[in-house]
């Protein structure tokens, strides 16, 4: 990345050429991929610590990983620049040796939007404030520790990374149809079926009060508008019946569709 120097108040500094900013691309805070192991394949989110003293970005480094997440380390505003492709969150300190740390934050959010925790050694309103506008999710007082610093970046990350909310069982009787594992149980035990087959239950039990259309399941579950000419659904309807042990869990309504029955 080439780093050029500017001129601010009498005061040197250095930003990013702006020709090196074309690489970045824009990420979703709510469904984006980053690359290298993500969130999904590790179950843990990858912190970058952006901090030029070793002891201090140690220790945080240290405590991050105590706490579960995944924390790498770069000492300058530069190596930021390009290392934060590979974080879920950029805990950055202000105070850096090349780059002034509001300009790195005003670099990254300019081409992603994921969360940044600043850390700040000067406590007081105005370098808060500068932080928030140059797009820090949050601006931490260094000297208020390390479990404030950690539960700042809990609370972040709350907020930008909501967990979805777990898809209910659905109940018929001492039939249970799961939503998140797509496992059916009967009495218990474990009824093997067909992703289309689960999909057409599903939707039966989760609409089990009233009459399913057989245009209704086809848009559903087959993503198809063409309705009562396909056999479609009434072998898969044969097919689930079988594997259930009765003609009682799905009820056919003649010339309309099925709804869910007690088995």
């Amino acid at each position: 990345m080439e780093v050029r120097k500017y001129t601010r108040g009498g005061a040197v500094g250095v930003h990013a050429a702006q020709p090196a900013r074309s690489g970045y691309v824009r990420r979703s805070r709510s469904g984006g991929t980053l690359p290298g192991r993500t969130v999904a394949e590790t179950g843990r989110f990858r912190v970058l610590v952006v901090e030029d003293s070793a002891e201090l970005a140690e220790e945080r480094v240290r405590e991050l990983r105590r706490q579960g997440y995944v924390a790498s380390r770069v000492e300058s505003g530069a190596k930021a620049l390009s290392a934060h492709t590979q974080a879920d969150l950029v805990l950055l300190d202000l105070d850096l040796p090349d780059i002034d740390g509001l300009e790195v934050c005003r670099l990254i959010r300019e081409v992603d939007d994921k969360p940044i925790v600043s850390l700040t050694a000067r406590d007081n309103e105005l370098d808060r404030v500068l932080a928030l506008q140059a797009g820090a999710d949050d601006c931490v007082v260094v000297s208020c520790g390390l479990r404030e610093i950690m539960a700042r970046i809990e609370a972040v990350l709350r907020r930008v990374y909501p967990r979805p909310e777990r898809e209910p069982v659905l109940s018929v009787g001492p039939l249970r149809i799961d939503g998140a594992t797509r496992e059916i149980r009967l009495h218990g035990e474990p009824v093997d079926v067909t992703a289309k087959e689960f999909e057409l239950l599903h939707m039966l039990a989760a609409n089990s009060e009233s009459v399913v259309s057989r245009k209704e399941l086809m848009a559903r579950v087959w993503g198809s508008r063409w309705g009562d000419s396909s056999r479609t659904i009434d072998t898969h309807v044969r097919s689930l019946r079988a594997k259930l042990g009765s003609h009682g869990w799905i009820i056919t309504v003649r010339g309309v569709g099925y709804r869910m029955g007690r088995g």
